[in-house]
């Protein structure tokens, strides 16, 4: 990591931990996930399931599938804002640099820099078409998450205003399903962990956790299937799941988890509040 790197995660730390507020996330985006690495550009199709509900994510040729922390940050962002507002328009504020902030990201330049990233990340998730089916939706659907962008981009001068600023219009399908029972989750928590497994697992866990009516168990092959599709062995998945939780939960005080051969099993707890 070098000096820059290194200054900037020590800054985006800095800012995760501070006080933070209640954010949501998209229903449908908790019960499956995007990818947790970069699948590649010649893989266009994702798909996750959880029980009987299924999300299927296509991206255009050459564009590639959004993967990472990044987009996840930018769908809690989205999400916060459309329930906030209780509007599909969303401003972005005067800058990029500003907008980054709010997303908890330290604004840097250069190839591997979080402003390329970012820029890269935005392209994949507006690109993608969302498919989804299973209890709550009548029928299947298929929507974009948004219907128009207008983006700033000034790489060269994140700070620099913009003055026709930019702003998001989310699809009405998209809207309807982010009003559509949000499930809410701290923002201070969601910023401070690293892996983009760790922030699946501590979003579904609020909303696993503060629904239940009794301990329950959920088997390892469907926690498989909605995390982790394309570990080889179930074992490297279960592995992998379980130290990641041990980060969330050093940070989510109020849920409760015990490792069992066949599965996990949650206990009751209290969601986020404002």
């Amino acid at each position: 990591m070098t000096g820059s790197s290194r200054e900037a995660f020590a800054i985006e730390q800095e800012q995760a931990l501070k006080p933070g507020s209640i954010g949501y996330m998209a229903r449908l985006l908790v019960q499956a996930t995007l990818p947790h690495k970069d699948p590649g550009q010649a893989v266009s199709t994702f798909e996750r399931s959880d029980g009987n509900f299924r999300l299927v994510m296509m991206a255009p040729p050459g564009v590639g599938l959004p993967w990472g922390k990044i987009p996840r940050l930018l769908l809690c962002w989205l999400t916060t804002e459309a329930v906030r507002t209780r509007s599909p328009r969303l401003e972005l504020g005067p800058s990029l640099s500003a907008f980054m902030r709010q997303l908890g990201q330290v604004p840097t330049g250069g190839r591997w820099g979080t402003i390329t990233r970012l820029r890269d990340q935005v392209r994949r998730l507006f690109s993608i078409t969302i498919a989804c089916d299973g209890p709550g939706f009548a029928e299947s659907a298929a929507f974009l998450v948004a219907s128009k962008v207008s983006l700033w981009w000034h790489p060269s001068a994140p700070d620099q205003p913009d003055l026709l600023g930019g702003f998001i219009e989310l699809s009405p399908d998209f809207f309807r399903n982010i009003l559509e029972r949000p499930v809410p989750v701290d923002l201070q928590v969601l910023r401070a962990l690293r892996s983009p497994l760790a922030l699946d697992i501590y979003c579904w866990l609020t909303y696993r956790a503060s629904s239940l009516r009794e301990p329950t168990m959920i088997p390892w092959p469907v926690l498989a299937l909605q995390f982790g599709a394309s570990y080889a062995e179930l074992r490297s998945f279960r592995y992998n799941f379980l130290q990641q939780a041990k980060s969330v939960l050093r940070l989510y005080h109020a849920v409760r988890i015990s490792e069992e051969e066949h599965g996990l099993r949650l206990y009751l707890a209290a969601p986020p509040r404002s």
